[in-house]
């Protein structure tokens, strides 16, 4: 039996700063834009939390949840600093570890350094040496695979340690709601939920036509999952299978020409990017976002090229998809998919999902 953990720092960049900075223990602490400049929440401390203070939450929100809120601008070195000391450590009890985000990975400790036969073990000894090498503490989740061992990892946080033995996984999931899948948001639950499907055991009794209805080819993916069975392997390093920009500006863009040269130059530099990796991408797609929040992307697949000019050209053409001309556009991004080092290979699947659905 395999034993796959979990592991998520806490609050990790808000933790970073009242760790520095001891005046701000205690406080409600967020890490991100100033709310004059339509800046977001990258990271709130557990005090800020209480307030209903959330990451990607606006700025200017999170300070009229609470008055008293401290705003910090993130100092992404000191951050990474703090992510290689905890990576460090992982690799030193298994080579095997799935790096997240700075903040995050997953670790396959069935086999490892210390000989622990127990993966509570190896997570305590973790959580125990993060603390004295970091002073920042860690949630760990403990699972026979990376579906349970994440949902595991948030069950106590912060500073939480939760264990699914093989035993327990049945009685764990039952009580599950399906917002708990993977790849289930607010959009696809709300759906499921408009069919009378709440819980995880619901996902495994629905009539396939109705769940294939609300959620398409996950429907299959959805199911597995709801019988707890994922047999995904802990990958050690992973290709890039994107690149890409957004910006989202401090006053609304009306004008067409402003916002054409915008995402002119973010191709260029996903082109650039290209380039450096010697890569070649198939699929250009852009990202607009209006002044009402509203979100669309618009996506184009060709033969692979790396050639700027080229992945400029389709990427202007995708605002003609759009309603930019019309609408006051808040947000803009560009991103290449579909990346490949041999520009005659081309991808069987001609229209590739795109992880960029608002959900």
């Amino acid at each position: 039996m395999r034993r796959i953990l979990h592991i998520d720092m806490d609050a990790f960049y808000a933790s970073v700063e009242q760790r520095d900075n001891p005046n701000l223990r205690g406080k409600p602490v967020v890490v991100g834009g100033q709310p004059d400049k339509r800046g977001v929440v990258a990271a709130a401390s557990y005090e800020a939390r209480t307030f209903g203070i959330r990451s990607a939450m606006p700025m200017a929100t999170a300070v009229r949840l609470c008055s008293s809120l401290v705003i910090i601008r993130p100092d992404f070195t000191k951050y990474k600093a703090a992510s290689q000391q905890v990576f460090e450590l992982f690799r030193r009890v298994t080579p095997l570890v799935e790096p997240l985000s700075l903040d995050e990975a997953y670790l396959d400790v069935t086999e490892n350094a210390w000989g622990e036969p127990l993966g509570m073990s190896v997570a305590k000894r973790l959580k125990s040496a993060i603390r004295e090498a970091t002073g920042l503490t860690a949630s760990a989740g403990v699972a026979p695979n990376k579906f349970l061992a994440k949902i595991a990892s948030g069950w106590q946080k912060p500073d939480g340690l939760t264990v699914i033995a093989p035993e327990r996984v049945e009685h764990f999931l039952q009580g599950l709601p399906v917002d708990a899948l993977w790849g289930v948001g607010p959009v696809t639950a709300g759906r499921l939920r408009a069919r009378g499907i709440a819980k995880l055991v619901d996902v495994r009794v629905a009539d396939p036509a109705v769940l294939q209805e609300a959620v398409g080819s996950m429907a299959d993916w959805l199911r597995r999952l709801a019988r707890g069975e994922d047999d995904r392997p802990v990958v050690s390093e992973h290709e890039p299978k994107s690149s890409g920009t957004e910006n989202t500006f401090e006053r609304d863009l009306t004008d067409v020409e402003v916002i054409r040269a915008e995402i002119a130059e973010m191709a260029g530099r996903a082109a650039g990017w290209l380039a450096r990796r010697e890569l070649y991408a198939r699929t250009v797609t852009i990202k607009v976002r209006y002044s009402d929040f509203t979100t669309v992307t618009r996506s184009h697949s060709a033969p692979p090229t790396r050639d700027a000019d080229r992945i400029t050209a389709r990427a202007v053409a995708l605002l003609e998809r759009t309603e930019v001309a019309t609408r006051p556009v808040r947000l803009l991004g560009v991103s290449v998919h579909n990346l490949t080092p041999d520009p005659f290979v081309m991808a069987d699947d001609p229209e590739p999902w795109l992880p960029f659905e608002d959900e």
